[in-house]
């Protein structure tokens, strides 16, 4: 780790702290305000890869890891209205979809990265974003891992209801992951263009 690559792990630590906390607070029905920050660490990741390579990527994917757990656990010590701010199962499901999912990140931007300039940013972070929630949802809410922390009642996740409100009739943490992803993918679209200025303005400067 050298001196140049402390914006981006700055940069992921802010992001994944912010995101521990705007998580508790809704947007609308099926989103918190979590969900609009998470995704920009996958621009930091992509854009580290970019310009120092998969090493200092990883580098930066495991700082906001630490950050994250410990957020995590600072959490499960908090007691709130209904327990604790973050159970073990979020705790669990929080860390291992980070830590896949922006690992996942990297290896396919690295195998893509000398292809057309958006191909290897858009496609990472689809895949790595659509694993991340997969993973966090079904370990933090699904009723067939209660197993995981049986004290834990997660029975208003499960609740049957119209997917979004209007579609067909699913627990509701399919739909609030629903939710999630597509704000992701939205994310990942748009993050298209500062990606492209800040790489090509590092290019620049070098």
């Amino acid at each position: 780790m050298t001196r140049a690559h402390l914006p981006g792990i700055i940069a992921m630590a802010i992001i994944v702290l912010a995101s521990n906390i705007l998580v508790q607070f809704l947007f609308g029905d099926w989103l918190t305000w979590g969900a609009f920050t998470y995704p920009l660490a996958f621009l930091v990741t992509d854009i580290m890869n970019r310009v120092y390579g998969a090493g200092p990527a990883r580098t930066v994917v495991f700082v906001g890891f630490i950050v994250g757990l410990f957020c995590s656990l600072v959490g499960t010590q908090i007691m709130g209205e209904f327990g604790p701010l973050v159970t073990f199962r979020i705790a669990i499901g929080s860390g291992l979809a980070f830590l896949t999912a922006q690992l996942l990140d990297v290896g396919i931007f690295s195998a893509l990265r000398n292809g057309t300039w958006w191909k290897a940013p858009l496609l990472s972070t689809i895949v790595g974003s659509s694993v991340d929630t997969a993973l966090f949802f079904t370990i933090a809410f699904s009723a067939s891992l209660t197993v995981l922390e049986p004290g834990n009642d997660v029975s208003w996740a499960n609740e049957a209801v119209p997917l979004l409100g209007v579609g067909p009739v699913a627990p509701l943490w399919v739909s609030l992951a629903v939710a999630d992803w597509a704000v992701k993918l939205s994310l990942a679209l748009i993050a298209l263009a500062p990606f492209r200025w800040a790489t090509m303005r590092v290019d620049k400067t070098a």
